[in-house]
């Protein structure tokens, strides 16, 4: 294969991707450059566009418009009394696109103990504050199953200790070390419809 710099910066990059490698990003390189007009020049332009204007709400840790608010902050239409709180976005549009779950989403950004994250990072402080003011009756815990996932469950029950609102989990028949967005709808109706408290000692 001929080496040319800016392609082969491009197929490094887009086998960053998840579920992309070295040789599916070429072959999305080659049809992107077979296809400049059509592919190439409106996917720069959007790229920008993401890139200026896209960023991640403070509050809930959804993705929103530096030109608008949050949308999933101001939903004023519907008002609910349950969060459901996931580890990133993916998590929040698999649970979506299923129609399991009607309520507020929160998303953390992460995991406790995930590379490069800290507590501080995530936005728990913010979950706990939204769970006052919104007088949420019912805290639902969707991290993964994973030792990383029910530790960062763990410490948000810590967390909302002294806000009276009930914390359930997902309902254990999810695989170990299982992610949110890699299950089917029916593995996440049972897990929404068979959960659980969550007992959870601190001592």
């Amino acid at each position: 294969m001929q080496n040319v710099n800016e392609i082969e910066e491009l197929i490094k990059i887009i086998s960053k991707l998840p579920g992309l490698g070295p040789k599916s990003a070429k072959r999305i390189v080659l049809r992107l450059v077979s296809n400049k007009d059509e592919l190439v020049k409106p996917l720069a332009k959007i790229l920008a566009q993401v890139y200026k204007n896209v960023t991640r709400c403070l509050s809930c840790g959804s993705l929103k418009s530096r030109d608008s608010g949050c949308l999933n902050c101001e939903n004023v239409k519907e008002k609910f009394n349950k969060i459901c709180v996931v580890e990133d976005i993916a998590d929040k549009w698999s649970i979506e696109n299923s129609n399991i779950f009607k309520g507020y989403f929160h998303i953390l950004g992460g995991t406790i103990s995930s590379v490069g994250n800290k507590k501080e990072e995530l936005l728990i402080d913010s979950l706990v504050e939204r769970v006052r003011k919104e007088k949420i009756n019912e805290v639902i815990l969707a991290t993964s199953a994973t030792v990383e996932g029910q530790t960062t469950a763990y410490y948000i029950q810590d967390s909302l200790k002294g806000t009276n609102t009930k914390i359930t989990v997902l309902a254990q028949g999810l695989p170990v070390g299982g992610e949110i967005e890699n299950l089917d709808d029916g593995t996440l109706y049972s897990a929404f419809k068979f959960r659980s408290d969550l007992n959870f000692n601190s001592e």
